[in-house]
């Protein structure tokens, strides 16, 4: 079995802006796995909230190639060379590294080499994906006149969910304007709002009551993770999801009474792997479920597609905001992944 990563960066199709700063490019990380004649690929989104760099995840991913071709140097050559060998990898990858981007890379990788082993197409004949999921594009900081343009562009294009991001500024006057702009052309769309975490100083009272009364499905993390607490005791008239504050199943008793919603990414979970386990004990637990996702290709995105299936909010567009995806990429339309 070989094991690499390749660092590749993708123009945006426009500067993207959230609250912690503005992006006009994404650096990925893309690992290979050859074994017995098969290639899979995974890809990861390092980012920087999380302590992570392109430097440091293939560091990491280098890590389980080494441990890799030393572990299969140890064993019996019948089983380093077997399809058994990628399933003993795949089950020990918690134990090489810790939850984050490069152990997602990985670990979507070896799930599509395991299911090539069987002659399986991942993920449509893995999973049941329905042929059609409603996915978030999402509007970036700007003004409010900016944002309700590129909001209405996107509802002239068939859009059914947006997702907003915003800061600490203006929050009130840029809902309102886009509110506003799609009033006429597309009444029921959805919007959801993305904070960042950039609201833990604010009025949360005033501002969710302000918010509800403009027809708002979901507010994303509004308060950085560890002031999750600032969310317990004050009504919630628009449902809030844990983005920042949930990675992984262990983070969900904290918190209960705080969110409604936890937001799944691969990126934070290390993959499809912990993803599901994180669906199956939120749900159990009483939370919705978002799939969401670090901007990246359709590479990334696909992977995501057995939870967004299934969860009541998508927003896998990572692919749309770039200025070019990956060849044979996943197709994006009216609002639509259509598989």
């Amino acid at each position: 079995m070989k094991i690499t990563a390749i660092h590749e960066q993708f123009p945006l199709a426009r500067s993207f802006t959230i609250s912690r700063g503005s992006r006009t490019h994404v650096d990925v990380v893309k690992v290979i796995i050859e074994h017995n004649g098969i290639i899979a690929e995974g890809e990861c989104t390092p980012y920087a909230r999380y302590g992570e760099t392109v430097e440091s995840v293939i560091e990491q991913i280098k890590h389980v190639a080494n441990h890799a071709e030393h572990h299969s140097s140890l064993h019996d050559s019948d089983l380093s060379s077997s399809d058994l060998y990628s399933v003993e990898l795949h089950k020990s990858l918690p134990q090489l590294l810790s939850a984050g981007a490069a152990r997602n890379a990985i670990d979507c990788a070896l799930w599509r080499l395991e299911q090539q082993q069987k002659g399986i197409d991942f993920p449509t004949q893995s999973f049941d994906i329905q042929s059609n999921i409603i996915t978030a594009m999402t509007v970036s900081i700007d003004t409010p006149e900016i944002m309700a343009e590129q909001a209405r562009e996107y509802c002239e294009l068939g859009a059914k969910l947006l997702k907003v991001k915003l800061d600490s500024e203006q929050i009130i006057e840029r809902v309102k304007a886009i509110r506003t702009a799609i009033q006429v052309i597309a009444p029921d769309t959805k919007i959801i709002l993305d904070a960042n975490e950039a609201w833990g100083e604010l009025d949360l009272n005033a501002i969710f009551s302000q918010l509800a009364e403009l027809n708002i499905a979901m507010i994303e993390q509004p308060v950085a993770k560890g002031e999750d607490n600032k969310l317990l005791g004050i009504p919630h008239p628009v449902p809030v999801c844990a983005d920042e504050s949930c990675h992984t199943s262990q983070d969900l008793a904290l918190l209960l009474g705080c969110y409604e919603m936890v937001n799944i990414k691969l990126d934070k979970t290390g993959g499809l792997t912990e993803a599901l386990a994180l669906e199956s004990k939120a749900i159990e637990m009483g939370f919705t479920v978002m799939m969401g996702c670090m901007l990246g290709t359709s590479l990334a995105m696909e992977a995501a597609l057995p939870i967004a299936a299934r969860a009541e909010i998508v927003d896998l567009d990572g692919p749309v905001l770039l200025a070019h995806d990956r060849e044979n990429g996943l197709r994006y339309q009216s609002g639509y992944i259509v598989i």
